[in-house]
C-alpha cells in the first residue's frame, strides 16, 4: 500500500425493487477477468460495478432463498452460493445454471450451503459445502453435481491456498482438505470460538475470529493466527490490538497481508516480520466495516460497511482491477434522431419511414383481439329459484356470497392461464383413431409429465407446480362419461370427481380411506344391518369400498355429500360451501374433520350402546373434567423477541404437539367456591392416547408458517409416552434413543398422510389436495418403504417423500395430519364380507295405503333362497332430473357445459337370472326423494309427479340408503349383474361393480368399429320380435328384456359358437341401417310427434288451415318414409 494510497469512490448499494431502503453487502468480491466489482446482498441480489467510479454494470436476482455468502468467478461468469442453491450467470446477468433445493436442477441436499472453492481441476470445478453434514462436487461447465461427499464438520469458509482446500469450521477449527480426495490431512484450532474472516495464498493462511472473555461476551481475537501450508504447522501471529476482523493476502507478495478492524484501521503486515507495519484509518462515521477485499492486481482494496455503502481505496494515478483485463462488453450507443421542424402544419408524408426487412411492431395482425368489455356476470342459481314476481320484473334475496359492492372478475384474457389443460375427449381419440389420424397424445402426456416435475426456482405462487392446480371436468355432447380421467390417473388408486357439491371434503375421505383402522371400522359398519338415513359411517364404508373395487378408475362421492349436506348441524357450523361462500377452505377442512370425528363415532354407537371400538381408535382420554377429544389442534410458541434468534433453537414438531395437548386454556365460568363467574384455567392430563391421531394444524400467524419452512420439519414418526399423567412425545434421534432403551412403554406413530391447503395464484382459487402414504394401508407387510401420492381430485400420481413433506408459506401449507400406530400398519380386515348382515334382502316394503298389496309379478327371497358368487340377477333403475344442465353460450355462439344436470335415483328393479322363479322380480323399489324434482322424464323413466312423495304416493316408497345397500350387498355377495347400458346407471347409482360381474348387453351386441351402440327396444324388435317400451319405460320390463338378451346370445354361443354370434351382430346391423335403427313402433309414433310438430309450426306462422293441408300430412299406419343411412339415430 503506497503512500498516496486513499479512498476513491465510494457507493450505497441499490435498494431491491420491493424495499424502499438500500441493503448490506453480504459478500463482495473483484472481477479476476474483467475490471469488475461484484456484490450480494440479503436478498439473493447481485450487482456489479465498473471500474473505480463503480459504475452500475449489471443487476440481477440470482438467489430466492436468502443472502448471497459468496462469489467466486469462472470464464463462462460469476458463480453465487446461497443457503440453498448455487447459480451460474454470464456477466451480462443471463442465467447459464442453477441449482437449488427448491425447484429446477433439484438437489434435497442443500440445506444450509456457506461457501465454496476451486478443486484441482481449477475453474471447472467447485466444492460447495456448508453447516451440514455433505459437500458436493459441482461440474462448472454442465452445472450438474458429479458427487455428493460426506463432511467431516460444518464450514462456514473456504478459500483455496498452495496445495489444500482451506476450510472453517463454526467452532473456530481449520480443516486442511486434500482437493484431490477431499479428505481433512491436518486440522488446527485457530480460535476459541468461531472464525470471522480468513484467506489463503501460497504458501500461507492467516485468520481472524472471535473468542469469549468474561462475562460471557464475545469480542474479536488481537492477533491474526498464520499457519505454514508447506510444513502444515502455525508461525507466529500477527499482533492487532484493536482486533483482527478482516484479512486479505497481497496477490502478488505472498508474505504480504492486510488485516482490518471493524472500526477502519488497516495495517499492510510482513508475516515473516510482524512487528513492522503500515497503518491507514478509513474515515467512518457512524458505522463499521462489514468486509474487505483486495483486487487481483493488488492495485485496490473494496471495503463494505453497515451503512449499505461500499469504498474504493487506491492511488489516484493508478488504479486497475486486474492485471490483463478483458474488455467489458457494454451496451450499443443510441444515435440521436435528427432534428424536425414540426409544426400542425407539417405534411405526414415529410416524415420518412426508417429501411426495415421484417414486419413492424406496429402493423397488428387482424387475429389480435383487445378486450374493451365483458359480459355481464351470470345469474346465481339460488337467486332464479327463488325469484317472485313484481310489479316491474322479478325479485329475490341477496344470498350475500360476497362481500359489499364487490363484482367478479369478468374479463377472459388471462383468465384460467395457470390451469391444467383438458386432454381431447375420448370420442375425439376414437374418431382420430379411425380416421388413421396421427394423434401426438405420447408426447403431450410426457409433456404434461415435464411440465408436472418442473418446480421453479422460488416460492412465488406462479412457480406452482402444474400437478397441484386445479382440475376442472369439461363435459363434452355426450356428458361426463367422454371425460378421459386415466389422462389424470395412470395408478391403481382412485381419485374423487370435483363436480359435486362440497366436493371440497374429498382430500379428507381419501385419508380416511387410507387410515386402515378406520376403514375397517367402516366397513364392518356399512356390513351390519344399519339403516338410519344420516348415518356417515355407513356412506363412508359404502365409498371405501367403491375406490378398492374401483382400481383406478375415478370416482365419486355423491352419496357420501349428499347425506353430509343434509345435515342440519352441519350448516349451523359453516361446512357447507353453499351457506359458507367467503369462509377459507383449510379452515373449513378441519372443522370438517372435527365434525366428522365425532358424528362418525356417534354413527358406530347407534347399533351398540357399549364403548366402540371406533371412540378407543379416536379418542384421547384426559381427566374426568375435560371432556374426551377427537383432534388436536397445534399451538405454536411466541417469538421471543429478546433472544438472539440466529442461536436461538427452532421448536420441533414434537415439541409443539406436547405443547398443544398440554395446553392450559383460560376461559370465563362460574366458581363454585366464590359462587360468581371467574376466568377459570383449564389443563388437560392425559391418561390414554389412541392408536390414530387426527391434528389440525392451526396454522393462523407468520411464526408457525416459518416453522412449516423448515426442511424436514414434519417427521415421518413420532414417539408418544403416557406416564404418571404425563406425556411425552420424541422424533428423530431422541425417539431412536428411547426404542433402543426400551424402558418405558413408548408407543410409535407413523405418518399416514395430510390434507395440504394450495394457493395456486391470481387466476385460480384456493383449494384442497391430499398427499397419503399408501404403504401403511398395503396388505402387504414387507412393504415396510414408504411410498407417497398426491391425491388432487381425480388427479393421483405419485411424488418423492420429499415433495409430500415440504410446504411452502406462499402456496403449500398443510391443514390436516393424519398419525397412526405402526402397530396397525398393514391391518387390512376384510372379515366384513363373511358377516354381512343380509336381512335386509329378504324384507318386504308394501304400500302404506294398501298393507297387503304387492304387484302382480313381485316374487321376494325365500328364506332358504340363497345367494351366491355369481348368481346371474338382471337391474335396471329409473332417473329423475334433480337439476337441469348449466350451459354458458360464448360471444361466438358456442355452447359449453359448465355442469350437467343432476339426476336421483327413482327406482331399481332386480330380477332373478337363474332357477325356477327366472325373470320375475324380488326387489322393485321406488326411492323417496325430499328435494326438488325439476323433470320427472316420464316418457323415459315412467316415473309421475306424486309417485316419490310420501304422502301421495301408492308405491311403497324407501330411502336412498336401503334400495342402495341391497345393491351393495348382492355386489359383495358376488352376484352378476345383467342390464343394458350399465356403467351410466351404476355412475349415477354412485357404486362401483367390477368388470367380472357386468354383463351389459349393449357391449353384447355392439361393433367398436360402427361407432353406433344399439337400444333396447330395437335389439328387443329385432332380436326377440317383442316390441317393448310401447308407452313409457317400465325397470321390469327392460331389466327382463335384457335377461332374455343375454340368454338368447348364450343359447347361441353354446349352439353355433362366436363365430355366429359375430355374424347375427353384423347381421343386425345391416338390418339397422335399412330401418334406422329404430323399432316399427318407434318409428310410427316418431312420424306422428314430427307431424304435430309440423302442425304446430304451421298454425303459428299463419299458414291456412284446411283440410287438404291436413290431409297432405296424413300417415298411413305401418307407413314409413324411406330413411337415409346415417341420418338417424337410435335411442
Amino acid at each position: 500500500m503506497e503512500a498516496d494510497w486513499d479512498e476513491l469512490s465510494q457507493i450505497q448499494l441499490p435498494p431491491p425493487a420491493s424495499h424502499p431502503l438500500p441493503t448490506p453487502a453480504s459478500a463482495i468480491a473483484f472481477d479476476t477477468h474483467q475490471d469488475l466489482l461484484w456484490t450480494g446482498n440479503d436478498f439473493g441480489r447481485v450487482t456489479s460495478f465498473f471500474g473505480p467510479e463503480l459504475q452500475r454494470y449489471t443487476s440481477f436476482k440470482a438467489h430466492t432463498d436468502g443472502a448471497v455468502k459468496q462469489l467466486l468467478f469462472c470464464d463462462k461468469g460469476v458463480i453465487s452460493i446461497s443457503v440453498r442453491s448455487v447459480h451460474l450467470s454470464s456477466r451480462r446477468g443471463i442465467t447459464q445454471w442453477h441449482l437449488t433445493a427448491d425447484g429446477g436442477y433439484r438437489h434435497d441436499g442443500f440445506k444450509d450451503l456457506r461457501c465454496m472453492s476451486f478443486t484441482s481441476k481449477g475453474v471447472h470445478e467447485v466444492l460447495v459445502a456448508g453447516c451440514q453434514d455433505t459437500m458436493f462436487r459441482i461440474d462448472v461447465e454442465k452445472g450438474t453435481i458429479t458427487e455428493t461427499l460426506q463432511a467431516e464438520d460444518g464450514y462456514t469458509l473456504m478459500k483455496k491456498g498452495g496445495q489444500y482446500i482451506c476450510a472453517a469450521t463454526s467452532n473456530g477449527t481449520v480443516h486442511i482438505i486434500d482437493p484431490l480426495n477431499f479428505r481433512v490431512v491436518k486440522k488446527w484450532k485457530a480460535h476459541k470460538e468461531w472464525i470471522n474472516d480468513m484467506d489463503a495464498k501460497s504458501d500461507f493462511l492467516v485468520t481472524c475470529g472471535y473468542s469469549r472473555r468474561q462475562m460471557q461476551t464475545y469480542i474479536l481475537d488481537p492477533f491474526a493466527y498464520v499457519y505454514d501450508l508447506k510444513t502444515l504447522l502455525p508461525l507466529p501471529p500477527i499482533p492487532f490490538h484493536v482486533g483482527a476482523a478482516f484479512v486479505r493476502m497481497h496477490p502478488r507478495m505472498s508474505t504480504t497481508s492486510i488485516v482490518a478492524s471493524q472500526s477502519g484501521q488497516l495495517q499492510v503486515v510482513d508475516l515473516m516480520n510482524p512487528n513492522t507495519a503500515n497503518v491507514r484509518q478509513v474515515n467512518l462515521y457512524e458505522t463499521f466495516l462489514t468486509g474487505l477485499e483486495m483486487a487481483p492486481s493488488g492495485e485496490a482494496l473494496a471495503l463494505s460497511d453497515s451503512l449499505c455503502s461500499v469504498r474504493i481505496w487506491g492511488s489516484p494515478t493508478k488504479v486497475r482491477f486486474t492485471d490483463q483485463s478483458q474488455p467489458t462488453e457494454f451496451p450499443d450507443h443510441t444515435l440521436p434522431h435528427p432534428k424536425l421542424d414540426w409544426s400542425a402544419d407539417t405534411p405526414l408524408s415529410t416524415i420518412g419511414m426508417p429501411y426495415y426487412r421484417e414486419s413492424l411492431l406496429s402493423v397488428w395482425p387482424n387475429h389480435f383481439i383487445f378486450e374493451v368489455g365483458a359480459p355481464p356476470p351470470k345469474v346465481d342459481s339460488t337467486v332464479l329459484s327463488s325469484m317472485k314476481k313484481a310489479e316491474l320484473g322479478h325479485w329475490a334475496p341477496n344470498p350475500k356470497r360476497t362481500r359489499r359492492n364487490q363484482v367478479s372478475k369478468r374479463r377472459v384474457i388471462g383468465r384460467d392461464s395457470e390451469s391444467l389443460m383438458a386432454p381431447k375427449f375420448l370420442s375425439e381419440k376414437a374418431r382420430d383413431k379411425s380416421e388413421n389420424k396421427e394423434v401426438p397424445e405420447r408426447r403431450m402426456s410426457e409433456t404434461l409429465e415435464a411440465l408436472t416435475d418442473m418446480m421453479l426456482d422460488g416460492s412465488t405462487k406462479k412457480d406452482v407446480p402444474v400437478m397441484y392446480r386445479n382440475v376442472e371436468i369439461k363435459y363434452s355432447k355426450f356428458g361426463v362419461d367422454d371425460f378421459d380421467f386415466e389422462y389424470y390417473n395412470k395408478t391403481e388408486y382412485s381419485g374423487l370427481e370435483t363436480h359435486i357439491t362440497n366436493s371440497y371434503a374429498n382430500p379428507l375421505l381419501q385419508l380416511l380411506k387410507f387410515t386402515p383402522l378406520i376403514r375397517n371400522l367402516a366397513l364392518h359398519h356399512a356390513a351390519t344391518a344399519c339403516l338410519f338415513e344420516s348415518c356417515l359411517l355407513c356412506e363412508l364404508g359404502f365409498l371405501i369400498d367403491m375406490l378398492e373395487k374401483a382400481n383406478g378408475q375415478n370416482c365419486q362421492a355423491t352419496n357420501f355429500l349428499k347425506t353430509f349436506s343434509g345435515l342440519s348441524n352441519a350448516a349451523s357450523l359453516g361446512l357447507l360451501e353453499e351457506h359458507s361462500p367467503n369462509n377459507a377452505l383449510t379452515n373449513m377442512i378441519q372443522a370438517l374433520n372435527r365434525f366428522l370425528m365425532d358424528k362418525l363415532t356417534s354413527d358406530f354407537r347407534q347399533m351398540s350402546q357399549q364403548p366402540s371400538h371406533l371412540d378407543h381408535a379416536l379418542t384421547t382420554a384426559a381427566m374426568a373434567n375435560i371432556r374426551s377429544t377427537y383432534t388436536h389442534e397445534l399451538v405454536y410458541p411466541p417469538k421471543n423477541p429478546m433472544k438472539n434468534p440466529l442461536r436461538a433453537p427452532r421448536a420441533t414438531f414434537s415439541q409443539i404437539l406436547k405443547a398443544s395437548v398440554e395446553r392450559q386454556d383460560q376461559n370465563r365460568g362460574w366458581c363454585d367456591r366464590c359462587k360468581r363467574y371467574q376466568q377459570l384455567a383449564a389443563r388437560k392430563t392425559i391418561q390414554q392416547v389412541p392408536p390414530i391421531l387426527m391434528i389440525n394444524a392451526a396454522i393462523h400467524s407468520h411464526d408457525a408458517k416459518q416453522l412449516w419452512a423448515t426442511p424436514d420439519w414434519l417427521p415421518e414418526k413420532i414417539g408418544i409416552i403416557v406416564n404418571q399423567g404425563q406425556f411425552f412425545c420424541y422424533e428423530g434421534q431422541d425417539l431412536e434413543h428411547h426404542l433402543r432403551r426400551n424402558f418405558y412403554d413408548i408407543q410409535v406413530y407413523e405418518l399416514v398422510g395430510l390434507v395440504a391447503d394450495i394457493n395456486s395464484g391470481e387466476n385460480q382459487k384456493s383449494h384442497l389436495v391430499s398427499m397419503i402414504n399408501v404403504s401403511p394401508s398395503s396388505p402387504d407387510e414387507n412393504q415396510t418403504q414408504s411410498s407417497w401420492y398426491l391425491f388432487n381430485d381425480f388427479l393421483v400420481r405419485p411424488v418423492a417423500k420429499e415433495e409430500a413433506l415440504r410446504f411452502d408459506p406462499s402456496w403449500k401449507l398443510p391443514s390436516v395430519l393424519t398419525y397412526q400406530s405402526v402397530k396397525a400398519s398393514h391391518h387390512i380386515d376384510d372379515s366384513w364380507k363373511d358377516r354381512l348382515d343380509t336381512s335386509l334382502l329378504y324384507r318386504v316394503w308394501t304400500p302404506p295405503q294398501e298393507p297387503d298389496a304387492m304387484p302382480t309379478d313381485f316374487v321376494p327371497l325365500k328364506a332358504g333362497e340363497p345367494v351366491t358368487p355369481g348368481t346371474p340377477v338382471a337391474i335396471d333403475a329409473e332417473f329423475v332430473s334433480l337439476q337441469r344442465e348449466e350451459i354458458e353460450i360464448s360471444a361466438s355462439g358456442t355452447r359449453e357445459t359448465i355442469r350437467p344436470s343432476r339426476l336421483g335415483l327413482a327406482r331399481v328393479s332386480v330380477l332373478r337370472g337363474a332357477g325356477p322363479d327366472e325373470g320375475k322380480p324380488f326387489i322393485d323399489d321406488y326411492i323417496a326423494i325430499s328435494e326438488p324434482v325439476v323433470d320427472y322424464l316420464t316418457l323415459y323413466s315412467g316415473i309421475s309427479p306424486g309417485d316419490l312423495d310420501r304422502a301421495t304416493s301408492k308405491h311403497a316408497l324407501v330411502g336412498l340408503k336401503v334400495a342402495y345397500k341391497k345393491l351393495w350387498l348382492l355386489l359383495n355377495l358376488g352376484c352378476v349383474f345383467i342390464g343394458h347400458g350399465l356403467p351410466k346407471d351404476f355412475r349415477t347409482i354412485n357404486i362401483h361393480v367390477p368388470r367380472p360381474q357386468v354383463v351389459d348387453t349393449v357391449d353384447l351386441y355392439y361393433i367398436p368399429a360402427r361407432q353406433r351402440k344399439l337400444s333396447l327396444r330395437f335389439l328387443a324388435w329385432i332380436v326377440l320380435q317383442e316390441d317393448i317400451q310401447q308407452e313409457t319405460h317400465d325397470s321390469i320390463e327392460d331389466a327382463r328384456t335384457a335377461l332374455k338378451l343375454h340368454k338368447h346370445w348364450q343359447l347361441v354361443e353354446e349352439d353355433e359358437g362366436r363365430a355366429v354370434c359375430d355374424d347375427m351382430v353384423r347381421d343386425i346391423y345391416k338390418r339397422g341401417w335399412e330401418v334406422g335403427f329404430k323399432a316399427p313402433g318407434a318409428r310410427l309414433r316418431s312420424a306422428q310427434q314430427q307431424q304435430q310438430q309440423q302442425q304446430q309450426q304451421m298454425f303459428t306462422e299463419g299458414g291456412r288451415d284446411t283440410p287438404d293441408a291436413m290431409r297432405g300430412m296424413e300417415t298411413p299406419r305401418g307407413a314409413m318414409t324411406p330413411v337415409r343411412p346415417g341420418t338417424a339415430k337410435g335411442t
